[in-house]
């Protein structure tokens, strides 16, 4: 089999209607990802219910290239370390057999107890577009209810994501890292066993505490922490979102940080291509080529590091008379990721 090359996914949603297939093939692209699909089940995911996935997405002569998350209260006590935790990770493994088994190749995880935080949604952008934006700022004084209109609902069931406003309740980083340590130890050898790939997705916003819960792959050295914990793995690696690591305290340094660290040990599993203004505590997301990094000189560090895996645009601005997926934003993104691949004398599909 000839060794693959980088390549473009359309993803980043719940449901696989034929619409989004028909954009994906009308796009260019032979890949689909999706992030915390709408499945029964409300501890695990059954093997026909992700092999339904894969069959609609192979019947539009497509490939579904991972799966992004398991909802949050699938392994909310795992993360915290609550009681119940081990029945969760049994029900993750459950899960990991059923992903290998219907054909998926990777399963993307994050490891936020509650979620990504935004404090604007349609903050201005380039001509009027509309981009999310996080301010630390804007926390100070809010009420636990108010905190809780930062966080999506759409990874999972927002009772299942804490926020804490006393000391005694919070979580502090030793207690994720060693919660973290339980989890990826007890769920990687089932991984390797089902042949499947777990990508692990960087904390967004990467700051040090949201929330009173702590936020532990906030820089480079976390993830440099957490290899080291399994650097034997073939199952461990990165879901290398380019916008977090953009966001992190220095900005492009960090994403040419990781390229470099993770690209040649081939633990970059795949990529969202995105970028910010700014830096923690204060951002703003952008269109590409408008950000603190050059996007054309990351594709060729990204080629030129051994990564073979797939890219995806992620979050995206809103423009003008966009739908509530953003095709429009999606299409501008994905256009400028297939020029940068054929610039770099790469396919562009």
């Amino acid at each position: 089999m000839a060794e693959q090359e980088i390549r473009i996914a359309v993803g980043q949603f719940n449901e696989l209607t034929e619409e989004k297939l028909r954009f994906a093939a009308q796009i260019g692209v032979k890949g689909i990802q999706m992030n915390n699909p709408k499945l029964p089940g409300d501890t695990h995911w059954e093997e026909r219910d992700i092999k339904a996935l894969v069959d609609k997405t192979q019947a539009h002569g497509l490939t579904l290239e991972a799966i992004e998350n398991v909802p949050t209260h699938f392994y909310n006590k795992a993360m915290l370390g609550l009681p119940g935790r081990d029945e969760q990770i049994e029900n993750y493994q459950t899960t990991l057999r059923n992903v290998g088994r219907a054909g998926v190749p990777i399963l993307g995880f994050h490891f936020m107890p509650n979620s990504v935080w935004r404090t604007e949604r349609l903050a201005p952008a380039r001509g009027g577009a509309g981009a999310t934006k996080f301010d630390m700022a804007e926390l100070e004084g809010k009420s636990i209810e108010q905190l809780r209109a930062f966080m999506p609902t759409s990874l999972g069931r927002a009772d299942s994501m804490p926020v804490f406003d006393k000391p005694q309740e919070m979580v502090t980083a030793e207690m994720m890292w060693a919660n973290y340590t339980y989890f990826i130890n007890a769920v990687l050898p089932v991984a390797e066993q089902a042949g499947v790939k777990l990508a692990l997705h960087p904390d967004d916003p990467p700051v040090p505490m949201l929330g009173g819960v702590a936020r532990i792959f906030k820089e480079t050295d976390d993830f440099k922490r957490a290899y080291a914990l399994n650097p034997n793995s073939p199952s461990w690696g990165l879901d290398l979102c380019l916008g977090c690591c953009s966001e992190m305290p220095g900005g492009k340094a960090n994403v040419h940080e990781m390229i470099d660290f993770f690209g040649p040990k081939g633990r970059i599993f795949y990529v969202h291509f995105r970028d910010v203004q700014g830096t923690v505590p204060n951002f703003t997301e952008c269109f590409i080529g408008e950000g603190n990094f050059d996007p054309a000189e990351v594709m060729l560090q990204l080629k030129n590091s051994g990564f073979t895996g797939f890219l995806l645009d992620d979050h995206v601005p809103h423009m003008d008379d966009d739908t509530s997926w953003n095709h429009r934003g999606r299409a501008h993104a994905i256009g400028y990721m297939q020029g940068l691949l054929r610039a770099g004398g790469m396919k562009a599909a």
